[in-house]
């Protein structure tokens, strides 16, 4: 394994900020201290880069099996790197769906060469049908350490409250998709001014406000955890504030495009602006920013979820989704960074340590000992995201033609450089 020596770069981690060299050494990091003299294959020249922890990203669709038209384990995997990822969650609704063992090792299996530690997610309900729990002690022995019907909700309250109990008993934890159904009805964006514009079926906010209030209620009546996934609206994150102040047990996420777009942009009739939970309003997108400087959202995720062009290619009839993984370090640096909303540091709590934290793998940490999963920034580059240049299949970018500022440059992997831009 080679050694790395990492010169005069700014090391950033939750609490620390400071010049340092970094020796990487047998996968670890084996010194730092100003002015290290140490033998290396590799030198990198730090001089006016950021180091950080690398990040995780713990809502990831590989598609990876059965829909390798979109992403592979690879591709996607590829991407991730090009992003600063070294570890991803990855979604259950696969083909076949993340239900049983025999997918959960396969997925473990084939990705174990890549480079990114990836962890499958297993299904709350067998088939995500919400007819019946999955077998969370088979997941859990096959390497499973969270369970989640994402893509659709467990509809049925008593199944989920039931999923929660013995998730508390499995240790898993319980990531869930808050969307009601019944209220959502068909609907492609978000319900308001601009859909009744565009004279298409509305997804009223209610929705995920409403099963995100009843997915803490059934986690504090069994004193169970709950992950409440892609939070896009004021109601859900304001809800989530209460609940964390009343001792319930919940932590959430939020993706860029929830921070940085509106449903404005759906004016456009450019299927690739469409995801689920949709761009919302405004007030949601400054409540969302309020929720990640008070702490209120733990983590910055992607929901990664790559389509093909055919497939996005009708804006009314299209599948949701949008790819992210190689964006979100950008994106975040450019619209919470460079505008003074937050600081480096609290960058690293969102997308390097509290996803790792939440679901109990090893922390990445800038510090002597530590496993040397790491990337190297340039925090002030200024790119143009170009869709056919990124490492996925698919290119249905919502930052198309977005011009961001900070670029990942050197991704390293257990002490290895896995992908180099420089």
């Amino acid at each position: 394994m080679s050694r790395i020596l990492i010169k005069n770069i700014r090391a950033i981690d939750v609490e620390n900020d400071f010049v340092t060299d970094i020796l990487v050494a047998d996968g670890k990091i084996a010194d730092i201290a100003e002015n290290l003299t140490a033998q290396a294959d590799e030198v990198i020249d730090g001089a006016g880069l950021v180091v950080m922890p690398s990040l995780f990203d713990m809502h990831v669709h590989l598609r990876d099996p059965g829909f390798t038209h979109k992403e592979t384990i690879e591709t996607g995997c590829a991407a991730a790197l090009a992003g600063g990822v070294t570890g991803i969650l990855a979604m259950p609704n696969t083909k076949p769906i993340c239900d049983n063992p025999e997918t959960i090792r396969y997925v473990i299996e084939k990705s174990a060469s890549t480079g990114v530690d990836v962890y499958p997610v297993g299904c709350i309900t067998g088939g995500m049908s919400g007819n019946g729990l999955c077998d969370y002690e088979a997941l859990k022995n096959a390497g499973c350490i969270c369970i989640s019907d994402d893509g659709r909700p467990v509809e049925n309250a008593e199944m989920m409250r039931k999923a929660l109990e013995l998730s508390k008993e499995n240790g898993l934890l319980v990531a869930s998709h808050c969307e009601d159904l019944s209220i959502i009805d068909g609907g492609i964006m978000n319900k308001g001014e601009i859909s009744e514009k565009l004279g298409v079926k509305g997804m009223d906010r209610a929705s995920e406000d409403y099963i995100t209030a009843r997915e803490m209620i059934l986690a504090h009546s069994v004193d169970a955890r709950i992950h409440i996934c892609h939070v896009s609206t004021k109601g859900s994150t304001e809800m989530i504030r209460f609940a964390k102040s009343q001792g319930v047990k919940v932590t959430c996420e939020t993706a860029p495009h929830y921070f940085m777009f509106t449903d404005k942009l759906l004016e456009k009739r450019d299927a690739d602006y469409r995801m689920n939970p949709p761009l919302r309003t405004d007030e949601d997108l400054k409540a969302i920013i309020a929720g990640i400087k008070d702490g209120t959202i733990d983590c910055i995720i992607t929901d990664h979820a790559p389509h093909t062009p055919e497939e996005k290619a009708d804006f009314e009839k299209a599948p949701n989704g949008v790819l992210g993984l190689e964006t979100s370090l950008a994106a975040t640096l450019t619209s919470l960074y460079h505008t003074g909303e937050i600081t480096l540091n609290k960058i690293v709590e969102l997308m390097c340590v509290n996803p790792r934290k939440i679901l109990g793998v090893e922390a990445a940490e800038i510090k002597k000992g530590s496993i040397a999963d790491l990337v190297i920034v340039d925090i002030n580059k200024k790119w143009t995201v170009d869709p056919e240049k990124l490492h996925s299949i698919s290119k249905n970018s919502v930052f198309k033609g977005q011009t961001l500022t900070g670029k990942p440059l050197v991704t390293i992997s257990k002490g290895i450089i896995r992908y180099d831009a420089r």
